[in-house]
């Protein structure tokens, strides 16, 4: 295992308690919801009064973990994520940021009512005005050229939409709530720099150290339950391919890049840029700016301008 990472089985809070304070950069963390699932040797059952309670604990440990200038970001259902931020906001009195809807095209049926399609996350910083944020690491690609954008991407804006990791997929684990890695790697390259201490109090799949592995992040991540610790170390002992997912517009190939030169730039930096770590997508993309712009580089749907 890569001497930057570190597994530990425990509790939580527990293991929350022996950090030091001001140590870690990021929290990225998936709680259990308080559902009933099955996660082996612990319970996800809680009375609820109970759960805010343990909920509170983990959180009041987390803010005295971070840095000054750390940001934590929490999935939460929506039974309980206005607790959740009622604890972060008016209790530990940390600064709001942002809500985040992960948006995904496949999840539970339903037939009375409408069938549930996302999951929120939570992100708040310890100081109001002093954190990291790399914009630039988490931009989408533009629609089109244009010489007046910046070419280097957009914001992503607050939703999300990654594809579940389906139980057929090749990455898949034994663990119930497998977060796909893209979904972790947008928060931790916007919210922590190369070298940084991230951690993940509620480890689960290991997604969170798969993804500082990959990205040059140390990493804290700690799970009661020992075969999930042993699922993450065979994890991380993984060749590495590719994250296991992507944000479709990563893929986009803006319109209007029919002068050759920038056409020439602009694909070789979008590679480096939007697909670092997803080069499985690359021969797509690179199959889409012939079938776009063709061998002379111009745009295809141009020719049919003024067509009648």
């Amino acid at each position: 295992m890569d001497k930057g990472l570190t597994l530990i089985c425990g509790d939580a809070i527990e293991e929350l308690k022996k950090i030091e304070d001001g140590t870690i950069n990021l929290i990225v963390t998936d709680p259990p919801y308080n559902l009933g699932k099955d996660y082996g040797n612990n319970d996800d059952a809680k009375k609820f009064d109970e759960y805010l309670e343990f909920t509170r604990r983990w959180l009041c440990e987390a803010k005295r973990v971070l840095c000054d200038t750390g940001t934590i970001y929490v999935f939460m259902g929506m039974r309980c994520i206005s607790y959740v931020y009622g604890i972060l906001e008016r209790e530990l009195k940390m600064t709001f940021n942002s809500w985040i809807t992960w948006h995904y095209t496949q999840g539970i049926g339903k037939t009375r009512g409408f069938s549930p399609r996302h999951d929120d996350i939570l992100m708040f910083t310890k100081d109001a005005r002093e954190f990291t944020f790399n914009l630039d690491a988490v931009r989408i690609p533009q629609k089109y050229y244009r010489s007046v954008n910046n070419m280097r991407g957009a914001n992503p804006g607050n939703v999300w939409e990654f594809s579940h990791v389906h139980y057929c997929s090749k990455g898949r684990t034994e663990h119930p709530t497998q977060k796909p890695e893209a979904l972790f790697e947008r928060m931790i390259l916007a919210s922590s720099n190369e070298g940084d201490i991230v951690l993940d109090p509620f480890l689960g799949s290991g997604t969170s150290m798969r993804v500082c592995q990959q990205t040059g992040r140390r990493g804290i991540g700690i799970d009661i339950n020992p075969e999930y610790i042993a699922m993450t170390g065979k994890r991380l002992s993984e060749k590495f391919t590719g994250f296991d997912s992507v944000d479709e517009r990563m893929k986009r190939l803006p319109g209007d890049l029919t002068d050759d030169k920038v056409r020439e730039t602009y694909v070789e930096n979008h590679k480096v840029w939007f697909l670092k770590n997803h080069q499985s997508e690359v021969p797509d993309f690179e199959e889409n700016v012939k079938r776009t712009y063709g061998a002379d580089g111009r745009d295809q749907m141009s020719i049919f301008d003024g067509v009648e």
